[in-house]
Parts: C-alpha cells; structure tokens; sequence
C-alpha cells in the first residue's frame, strides 16, 4: 500500500487515493477537512525531496505559480512543507487529459482543434504575462473537462525540470514537444511554449506527431535540423490558414515563430470569425534562411555526444563518397565519355525550348484572341445546380474549397465564391472557388440547475467556445424565493436543459435566494420564566434572542418571569425575526417618601446635610441655615433605615426607620 494512503498533511488534507504519476511527483486525491471540500495533492518524490537546494526552488516557484489565476490554468490552493514531505494542493479536475481524448477520439476535426488551441494559448498568455514560463506543454499536461473546456496543468513542476543542467534520458519524456532553443540547452522564454502549444496543435489537427524516431536524441535532433511535413500534406480537410497558423507556432527560428501567445491568439480569433481572413505571412515565409548558422549541440550529456557523433559520421561518410566518386571519375576510361553524353543533352534541351519559345510568340500572330467570359452568379446554389447552370457548362470549373456556418443559406447552398459575379475572365480551364454552407449553426443547452450562479455562466460560455455560438448570459439573471434550491443556485433556465440553441441566443438564469421562509403568529409569553422560553424559541418558533434582548427590571414578580414582549400575541412574524424581553429581578419597585431635617441655630451660615437610607447616599448638598429645617424626598422599598449627618457628624437624634409603601 502507498506510504501516504490515510496520511494527514499538516492536520488538514487527507490522502485518499493515489490518481496519478510522473518524474518528479505522484499527484493523490485528498480531502481538505478545514473547507470541507475535494483537493488534488502533488508530492514530491523522496529522492528530489532530499535535495536541499531543490527543495528551495520547488517552494519558491510553486509559490510564484500559486498566484496565477484564470479559467483555463489548473489553480494551485496551497503550497507547503510537512517534515520531509514537499507538496502542491491544487483543484481536483473531473476530466481527462488531452493526450487520452485525442487516443480516444483519434484525429481531431480542425474546429475542436481550434476550440482547445485556443484555450491553452489563453492559459498560457496569462501566465506569460505575470513572467512565469510552462517549459513543458505537452498533451499530457492538458486537461479536458466534461464541458469542453480545457486547463494547462503542472505549472511550476515543469519550471524546476527544465532548471536542472542535465538533460538526462528521463527527461527527455516530453522530447517530441520540446522547442529546438530547449534541445540546444539555450535560455528559454515565452516563445519555447508557443513552439510546443504549435506542435500539440499538429497533433490534434493530423493526429501525428511532427517528428517521430527510434530515440529521444533522434527526435531531438529532428527539432533542431528538420521541417515537419505541412499539415494539409497530411489531411487536405484543413484550412490553409490554420496550417499556416501551426506552422509559424513551431518555427525553428525564433524570428520567425509567435512573439507572443497574444500574437497566436489574435491571429486564432480572426481565423475562427473569418476562415478565409488573409495573413500577413505565407508557409514560405516560415522556411529557414538558406544562409542560417548551422545547427548547434544539445548541451546535454547523452544527446550532445550522440548528436556530435551522428554529424561527425554523416560528414565522414561525404566525404568519402565524394573522394571516391571522384577518384573514378578521374581514372576511369568511360569519364570523357559521360561528359560528351551530358553535352549532347544539354544540347537538345536548348534547342528543344527555343522551338516552344518561337511556336509561342510568332503563333500568336495568326490566333485569334481568347474569348472573354462573365463570371456567374453562383451563390444560393448547391455544387450541382451551380455545375449544371449554362453560363458555367464547359466554361468555368466549380471547386469547394471550404464549408462554413451560414443562417442566411440553408445547408450545401453556396455562400461565398472566387472570383465575384460580374467579373470578367479570360481563357480555357476557368475556375470559381466556393464556400458550401454547413447550415445555421445550433447547438443543445446544457443541464445547470443546481450549480451555482457564476460556475453556471462560466459553463455556457465555454459551451458557446466550443460551438463556436455567441451567447449572452450575463444581463439576464432572475432572482426568486426556492424552497429546494440552495441560496444562489440556478432553480432554471429558458432556454431549458436540452433545447436548440442559435448564434446570439440570450440565455436567462432563474436563481434562487434561498429556501422560503414561514410566518407565523406569535405566542403569548408574559408571566413565563425566560429559561424556558429561550429553550423554545430557536428549535420551535425560529426566533432569535440574545442576551442583548433581556433587560431585568425591578419587579416584586418572582425573579425571571417575563413582563413584557416586543413582538406581542398573535401577531405574525418571520423566521429568524428577533424577539426581545423585560423579566422581573424579583426585587419590588421603588416608592418614594419626604421627611424633614433640623438644622442647627448655633450661629452657624451654612452646613452640609448628609442623608444616607439603608446606608446608601441619596442627598448631600450645603444649605443655608437662615431656615430652621428643609425637606428631603428619598426612595426605597419596605422598610429602611435612615441616617442624617450635619457637617459629616451623625445626628442621632434625626435617625430613623422608614416605611417605603
């Protein structure tokens, strides 16, 4: 069983099972118990993680990676270190690999090509952009989600690979996509992920590889020496000028590839709006210069000295083919004789061209001129009815050059065609190049309900991606009160799970706010202990009462009973309404009573007069003495006792208990 099966990582992610392997990492499904939810875990493998040095760098660029953010980028939750234990939590994707879509589904069509092309450039110019570069895109590094949408997987893990200094024979595993400036053991930039999104591109569109060889080194070799066979070589199904996007994403000369993956982008935006759009390079633009430097070395151990090795042969090999062919030719009796062959051909060649020159230039004297035609108008027609129309019967030659979504022409009609109707052409074997029309473009509405408002709208619009439709479902969003659907979930859309959908179709999102609440009236609590109440309330009534709520007031009812409340009987209220309380102290409520206080006539201005009942202050003011006596109003309950100090001396004589009714 795997050591980490049931292991606890840092007291919050649970490894469940093991879902996946590579040279560096073994990836685990795990449960993060902190948010409660499903996790993927990277870990590193033992012998890398005892590498100090390497360790630093894991941590240091998976933390860069972990700030990435974008829909078609794997997110990377949590980097860190358990004892000797190195590992990325990242989201657990329910999908598969490209690589495995592509075995599955074989040779892709060129319009998915372009749906997933698109995609991981996307993923990638984001990550270009915060200067993090992927170094080893690859299918297997590509993840397809049941929507059709696609993630660029194993950010940081291929940073660190490709950091080491020696190439070895392991890692060579993504030589079949790797850039000829990565085979060299070159700097590497943005560009080196172009060239590999540019081979994954090949793949898809021819289901094959560009280069293929017994060897990692033999196909490395083929990156840095040899130009793949043209796409449509191979499948005549695809547009020209997506060839000619594939081809300039994996030129050998940096100069001449992408600059970007924004460049490769704009150009697959404009493609995928206007297959016929015009480019601004053709495939002889991407060859290489014949006056290019030859081709350098992998600065690697094993592929540098094969690669040396292999020239060192070939060159050898020239050579002696050419000191030998030479030799005969020297010494050979038959060598003059060849020379006065290849004279003689030379020759008859000459003589045989100035005879076509001269049939064509003083022919043309007695011919008469072609005859000029008008280019029909074709559009509207299917191949046949254009094929059988009189103005193009023995004249002109319809060819389909491509097929395209049309909601103005049904299916197989002519959409578009080369040269324009009304044109004039001169000359036999003439041509119009047409469009056929695949029909109006439709696709079916996916199932969202139950799904959360903003992963609802991500899954129509990447469905709209994938069936190359514009749908709008961002200004149409109903919210409604749902017993069953959670707070924020879709309850419905129109249209439903199912239906037809066009070009510019909007789509409405009913959504829910929650489960409905229930009013009720409300009982009578007075005279009811709080206690009991407060039990009830929550489980029962669905009310809400803090100890904020309470206030104690002075009552002679017994102590907790409840005096007064603030929602009263019978009146309706709401679940989770607040409810509040006055409760008894148990204590009866203050009266009120005056008594007199004598002061002193010994010549004195004025005295301070203490008045203190049941030994708690309730006057102290300084009064004249020009009047024999003052009143005082005190408070209290029951019977109290009551002292009177003059000028901070008790006066026994005024002290007395009183009866507070």
């Amino acid at each position: 069983m795997d050591q980490y099966i049931g292991k606890m990582l840092d007291n919050r992610y649970e490894i469940l099972e093991k879902i996946g392997t590579g040279g560096m990492a073994n990836v685990y499904k795990a449960k993060c118990h902190r948010l409660n939810r499903l996790v993927a875990v990277k870990i590193l493998k033992n012998d890398l993680a005892q590498d100090e040095e390497f360790r630093r760098r894991f941590n240091a660029e998976s933390q860069a990676v972990a700030q990435l953010s974008h829909p078609n980028i794997v997110s990377v939750y949590d980097v860190s270190r358990g004892g000797d234990i190195e590992y990325i939590v990242m989201e657990l994707i329910d999908g598969i690999t490209l690589k495995q879509y592509m075995e599955k589904r074989g040779q892709l069509n060129w319009r998915e090509s372009l749906h997933f092309i698109t995609q991981i450039m996307r993923g990638l110019s984001h990550a270009h952009s915060r200067g993090i570069v992927h170094r080893d895109i690859k299918p297997q590094n590509v993840m397809v989600l049941r929507d059709g949408s696609v993630k660029v997987a194993d950010f940081g893990i291929a940073c660190l690979e490709n950091s080491a200094q020696t190439l070895t024979q392991e890692a060579l595993g993504s030589v079949h996509y790797i850039s000829p400036e990565q085979a060299r053991g070159d700097r590497t930039d943005a560009r080196s992920d172009v060239y590999s999104a540019g081979v994954v591109l090949y793949e898809m569109l021819t289901g094959r590889l560009p280069f293929e060889g017994d060897s990692a080194v033999s196909v490395a070799i083929q990156h840095l020496s040899s130009i793949p066979l043209a796409p449509r070589e191979i499948n005549q199904d695809i547009p020209e000028q997506l060839e000619l996007i594939c081809m300039k994403a994996m030129s050998a000369d940096l100069d001449k590839r992408y600059a970007s993956a924004d460049a490769m982008i704009a150009d697959l935006e404009a493609f995928r709006k206007n297959p016929g759009v015009s480019l601004d390079f053709e495939l002889k633009d991407l060859r290489p210069d014949e006056e290019d430097e030859p081709t350098r070395p992998l600065r690697t151990g094993s592929v540098h000295a094969a690669l040396e090795a292999e020239q060192a042969h070939r060159t050898t090999g020239r050579e002696r083919e050419y000191r030998r062919e030479y030799a005969e030719e020297e010494d050979h009796p038959r060598f003059n004789g060849k020379r006065t062959v290849l004279i003689a051909a030379v020759t008859v060649a000459a003589l045989l061209l100035a005879a076509l020159l001269f049939k064509n230039i003083f022919g043309s004297f007695g011919s008469q001129a072609p005859t000029e035609y008008i280019v029909p108008n074709v559009l509207g027609k299917t191949l046949e009815e254009a094929g059988a129309m009189p103005e193009v019967q023995d004249i002109f030659q319809v060819i389909k050059t491509g097929e395209e979504y049309s909601s103005e022409y049904p299916k197989d009609e002519i959409i578009r065609q080369t040269p324009d109707a009304g044109e004039s052409r001169k000359g036999e074997n003439l041509k119009i190049e047409v469009v056929i029309s695949l029909g109006e473009n439709t696709g079916e509405m996916i199932d969202v309900t139950n799904t959360e408002l903003q992963e609802a709208k991500l899954r129509i619009q990447a469905l709209g991606r994938q069936l190359d439709l514009e749908l709008n479902v961002d200004a149409d969003v109903s919210y409604q009160e749902f017993s069953d659907v959670t707070e924020g979930f879709v309850i419905r859309t129109e249209p439903a799970a199912g239906a037809t959908l066009k070009d510019g179709d909007s789509i409405k999102l009913y959504v829910s706010k929650g489960p409905e609440l229930k009013t009720f009236p409300v009982p009578d609590f007075l005279n009811q202990p709080i206690d009991k109440v407060r039990e009830q309330l929550k489980e029962v009534w669905k009310l809400t009462c803090t100890d904020s709520d309470i206030e104690v007031v002075d009552s002679e009812e017994k102590a907790g009973t409840i005096l007064w409340q603030s929602i009263e009987a019978t009146t309706e209220a709401t679940e989770g309404d607040t409810i509040k309380f006055k409760v008894s102290s148990g204590l009866a409520p203050s009266q009120s009573r005056t008594i007199t206080v004598l002061l002193p006539q010994d010549g004195r201005e004025s005295v301070n007069v203490w008045v203190t009942v049941g030994g708690e202050e309730q006057f102290n003011q300084v009064v004249s003495c020009n009047q024999p006596s003052i009143s005082v109003s005190l408070t209290g309950y029951g019977v109290q006792h009551v002292e009177v100090y003059i000028d901070g001396e008790a006066d026994p004589e005024q002290a007395q208990d009183v009866q507070f009714d």
